[in-house]
């Protein structure tokens, strides 16, 4: 059944570079405590929105590994070999609850309680995606050449690198469908600031007897983007360290952007304008939900937000 659209509802991607704790210029914060505290700095506008009256599903990226995982020696194979739709769904777990205990410390100081679910969120990719067939994100920690050898064989992993160490490389499909969307759009609807899909979701598949997790990761931005199309969003946002995208990013030609029609934003993702480890995938994803009936999706940073949504910030793509 398609859902009506919303025109107060917002899909909201918190990436990482939104996440800047004190000290930081780019990126997560390096320990799990100081991404909680980077979660306190950057949610109060999503707090001040949803008491404007938006309705809210917040898809934040995954939570930093804490110091012990860092440290993880590459012999501990045992942990390392879990699958990883179960690691996605920990990763979920451990997402939604840092941004549920950081709302809550907002909502504590600010004299009110914000409601907060959080959904484990399952994405739907095609069995047969090309991305299975050529993995290409790294994962987990550097081994050695002969202990990557030994893993492919026992394990079937598959490595890359050069020189002495080798990472694994996992598939990175293409989201399908969401089969949570209903009960995502309903947390909202009954005013609940909802949780989802955190560091991109769980990825799975569908057969006959069901649906079974793979060996992949998910973008969190198609996710988002797959997301607020599935949950009839008006409008899709991402937050990001940057007030407004650059064409020429880093160079002496860069030029901030206010507006991208489809036309405009395919043919400079084509010309790869857009860096494709950064705001290119969030491009794409923008462009993917209004070319799906989308009034429009905005990329900027957690402090233009208000000014963004008032038409006066950020970079919107609009048909």
């Amino acid at each position: 059944m398609r859902l009506p659209r919303d025109p107060r509802l917002l899909v909201v991607a918190l990436g990482g570079r939104a996440l800047q704790a004190p000290g930081r210029s780019t990126g997560c914060p390096a320990a799990r405590a100081g991404w909680v505290r980077a979660l306190e700095l950057s949610l109060p506008p999503l707090v001040d929105i949803g008491a404007a009256g938006f309705r809210i599903v917040l898809v934040p990226c995954g939570a930093p590994l804490d110091d012990a995982d860092r440290r993880a020696a590459p012999s501990r194979t045992a942990a390392l070999s879990r699958p990883l739709d179960l690691r996605a769904a920990e990763a979920q777990g451990v997402a939604g609850y840092g941004v549920q205990q950081a709302l809550a410390t907002l909502g504590r100081t600010r004299g009110g309680e914000v409601p907060v679910a959080v959904v484990l969120t399952r994405v739907v990719v095609a069995a047969d995606d090309p991305a299975f067939a050529r993995p290409t994100r790294a994962v987990g920690p550097p081994y050695s050449v002969a202990t990557a050898r030994r893993l492919a064989r026992d394990l079937g992993w598959t490595f890359a690198g050069n020189g002495a160490s080798r990472r694994r490389v996992v598939p990175v499909p293409q989201p399908r469908r969401i089969p949570e969307a209903g009960v995502i759009r309903h947390c909202v609807d009954a005013g609940t600031l909802t949780i989802a899909a955190a560091g991109g979701g769980v990825p799975v598949v569908e057969t006959p007897e069901g649906y079974r997790g793979v060996e992949a990761v998910l973008e969190v931005e198609a996710t988002a983007g797959l997301l607020a199309t599935a949950v009839a969003a008006d409008r899709l946002v991402f937050l990001t360290g940057v007030d407004r995208v650059e064409v020429g990013h880093r160079t002496a030609r860069a030029i901030g952007v206010e507006h991208l029609s489809l036309a405009e934003a395919r043919a400079l993702l084509a010309a790869r304008e857009f860096p494709a480890a950064s705001i290119g995938p969030k491009v794409q994803a923008a462009v993917d939900f209004v070319a799906a009936g989308g009034r429009e999706a905005i990329i900027t940073s957690p402090s233009a937000l208000h000014t963004a949504l008032d038409g006066r910030a950020g970079t919107r793509v609009v048909p």
